[in-house]
This record gives C-alpha cells, structure tokens and sequence, in this order.
C-alpha cells in the first residue's frame, strides 16, 4: 500500500492511495479462510468447500469489503503518522472508478483541511471583572407582593357593583351554535376571571359592566384553528346569568403566604427570594464574565483557520439572521443566503475560539458526563410536551442532535477551567449597571 501527498498549500492537503491487486487478493483469501470451517454448501460437507468454490460464489462481495478496509486503514495509518486532524470528514473518490475491474489495482484521491497548530497561552495572564450584585430589599419586596398577587383571593363587591377587568364573575352559562346546545358548551358556577384570556377571544370582555342577577348573551366566533374541529369556525351564542360579582383581594404578606409556598415563615421566604435573585444576578454576570474572556482569547492567539469551517459557520449565521429577520417564513424554501463580509468575519472569530476553547479543554481533560448529557436532554425535551419519549428516541438516533446539545454544556465547563487559572477580580455594581453590561452584549 502506498501514500503519495500530491498537495501541501496552507491546511489544504491531498494524497494518492494506492492499494496493490494482490493485497486485496489476499485480504479476500484471508476473509474466505476465516468463514470456511462455517460455510455448508450442497453438495460439500461444513467445513469442507473449496477456497475455488467460495471465492466465485462470495469472492465479489468480499472484494468490495476488502477495498473499503484497505483504504480506511491506510487512512487511520495516515493520520497516525502525520498527526493530522481533519477539519471536516475527507473528500475521497476512487480514480479511474468507470474504467476500473477486477485485477487492477484500486487508486483513490483522498483531500482534507487540516486543522491547524493551536497556540498555548497562558490562561493565569487573562485578567477578568466579576460583576457583583447584592439582591436589594426593594427587589425582595417587589417579588412578595408578586407572589401575593399570583395568591390573591376574590371578595363579593358591593351590591349591584359592575363587574371590571381583573374582576371575578360566577357564571351559569349554555352555549348554542343555530340555537342549538352544544357538548362542552354548558356549566354552572364557573368561575372566570375577566381579563385572564381562560375563555376563547371576545367572549370575557362582553362580561365587563354586568351586575349580579344579569342574563347576558355572549356572541363569538371560535378560532379557525380551535382544537375541537366540529366548532372551529362556528359562530356561538352563550346564554349567562351572573351569579356574583368578586373583586380580586391580593394576599397578606405574612407567615401564611409563606407557607403556601413551601417556606417556614415570612423570614425564610424572603431569603428563597433574595437568592433566586442574586442566582439570576449571577447567571447574567456570567454572560458578561463570559464575553469578556472571550475577547480576551481572541486578541491572544492568531492562527490560520479551515477556510471550509469559516465558510460552513458563515454560512449559518447568514442563513440564521435571514430567519430572525422574516420570522414568518418557516420554511427553507428560500434562495441562498450569501454571507456578507461581516457574517464572515463573525464566523472567523467563532472558528478561531472554537479550536482555541476545544483545545483548551483537551489538555485539561474535561468532558461531558453521561448525567450532564441526560439533564440536557430533559431539558430539551420539555418544549415537546407529550412528545417526550419520542424527542429522547429522536436524539439517541441522531450523533449531530447530540453534538448540538453537547457542545454549549462542554463550552461552559472549559470557560469555567480557564476562569478558575485566571486573574478574577469582584467588582460590587448595581442591577442598572449589571443590566447596562447585560444590553451592551446585544450591541456587539
């Protein structure tokens, strides 16, 4: 077997292999001997069929076999020895493949960019601003009287008060469709919230002004995309009478509130609170943390980059950025979307940190735990709701869906191993001044 490199220009790489007749010959020899003690044939004891008979009866399959490990080995040698890494899968074709027969010996064309040499750098020089911030007790108080109203409880206005948005109405109520009642269309002491969107669209709003003892009759028209086909589209009447007339009554803030979500007492509530909030504090000072590093790798190293990765992640932002800007269309059912020197500047700066960060995390050995890959899949899995079991059949039989949720979670855990080498100084800020950094991301 021989390996002829043919070009050798920046990453850019090319070799002849050359697989000689007789070693495929003796590939299908060996693959016949290995099968014969098994193979019963009519007419020949197990065991006994002539390597003659076997090679003109699985000779010509076997060939193909042999060509493709001959070839896959020469390859696995190939990249051994050089210490090549492919960018992407190489392009191999077979030369002479319309001309080619049995006997000749099989010549392929195997091309690839290689990856290129990632420069070290010295992660204890990057020097990063952790931004800070306390929960402050207005923020605390702000989310109690949420959570009070999210617990709020309905009193019974006055009496003959008009019912209002945010009001509660009790309701006995019959719906007809061409004067006809309706399956699913009835109930008696419903009650609906105006202004909660329960109901479908029109129907809460006709309810607003009406006094207890009143009999309204609500007209509407159910979506064209409701779930019960046999009323999509239909025009209703419901027949209601009111029943009472609430006004909604935010709950106290106290013990009790406290323990209608899970905490002990008042205290202990506000301390869930306030760190839930400096938790949502950190994650965005994370985001912030995160950028700047990032900007940091990318002024320290300088390297050639995979003009196909470039053009792939480029590529892919101009495609993305099209959908974000016609968010109506779908489909791929588009022209091509052609990269502009911006998408393929921004691709560049992506490739460089992504080999850099990949890098990165092979010399400090971090992977992505089984449990790590199995939460990010529940996780995921979640947008599909009923369809979970078919989401997690899905990405077992998809190595790319796997690839895409791994890499974000192996990203993370390289930036917090750089992180932990780096220079990090806390910096106490306020929510406006954490908020400003959090939009100046977008602006980048």
């Amino acid at each position: 077997m021989q390996v002829t490199e043919t070009l050798k220009e920046g990453l850019k790489r090319s070799y002849t292999i050359t697989v000689p007749a007789a070693d495929l010959d003796a590939k299908v020899n060996e693959k016949l001997l290995e099968a014969q003690p098994e193979i019963e044939m009519k007419g020949f004891r197990k065991g006994k069929v002539p390597m003659a008979v076997l090679k003109r009866q699985f000779g010509d399959r076997l060939l193909g076999d042999a060509m493709q490990e001959a070839i896959d080995e020469a390859m696995r040698t190939h990249f051994e020895k050089t210490g090549d890494r492919p960018a992407l899968q190489p392009k191999v074709e077979m030369k002479d493949g319309e001309t080619w027969k049995k006997g000749d010996d099989v010549v392929v064309e195997m091309s690839y960019e290689a990856l290129p040499e990632i420069p070290e750098v010295d992660l204890s020089a990057i020097k990063l601003e952790r931004l800070v911030v306390k929960a402050e007790e207005d923020a605390v108080n702000e989310a109690l009287e949420s959570l009070a109203k999210s617990a709020k409880n309905f009193e019974d206005r006055r009496k003959g008060a008009k019912a209002k948005e945010g009001d509660q109405v009790v309701i006995d109520f019959v719906g007809k469709i061409d004067g006809e009642p309706f399956e699913g269309g009835s109930g008696e002491d419903y009650p609906l919230e105006l202004g909660s969107g329960a109901f479908i669209p029109g129907f809460e709003e006709q309810l607003i002004g009406a006094k207890v003892g009143d009999e309204v009759e609500v007209k509407v028209t159910f979506p064209e995309e409701y779930g019960a086909k046999h009323l999509a589209g239909k025009e209703a009447v419901f027949e209601c009478t009111v029943k009472a007339v609430k006004a909604p009554k935010p709950a106290e803030i106290d013990d009790e509130l406290a323990k209608r979500f899970g905490a002990e007492n008042l205290e202990e509530l506000k301390s869930q609170i306030r760190e839930r909030i400096e938790a949502e504090y950190a994650n965005a000072s994370r985001q912030v943390l995160k950028r700047a590093l990032l900007d940091q790798l990318d002024s320290m190293v300088s390297f050639e980059l995979p003009p196909s990765l470039v053009q792939a992640e480029a590529e892919q932002i101009a495609h993305q950025l099209w959908h974000d800007e016609h968010p109506d269309h779908q489909g791929h059912d588009h022209e091509k979307i052609e990269p502009t020197e911006e998408h393929v500047k921004l691709a560049e700066r992506r490739v460089r940190l992504g080999l850099l960060l990949a890098e990165i995390g092979q010399k400090k050995n971090v992977e992505v735990t089984d449990a790590e890959m199995t939460q990010a899949v529940i996780n995921q899995a979640r947008q599909y709701p009923g369809q979970e079991r078919a989401f997690f059949e899905f990405v077992q039989k998809n190595p790319a869906i796997q690839q895409q949720l791994r890499a974000p979670i192996f990203e993370d855990k390289v930036v917090d191993a750089i992180v932990a080498d780096a220079q990090v100084t806390d910096k106490e800020v306020s929510k406006d001044d954490l908020q400003k950094a959090v939009e100046a991301l977008d602006e980048i």
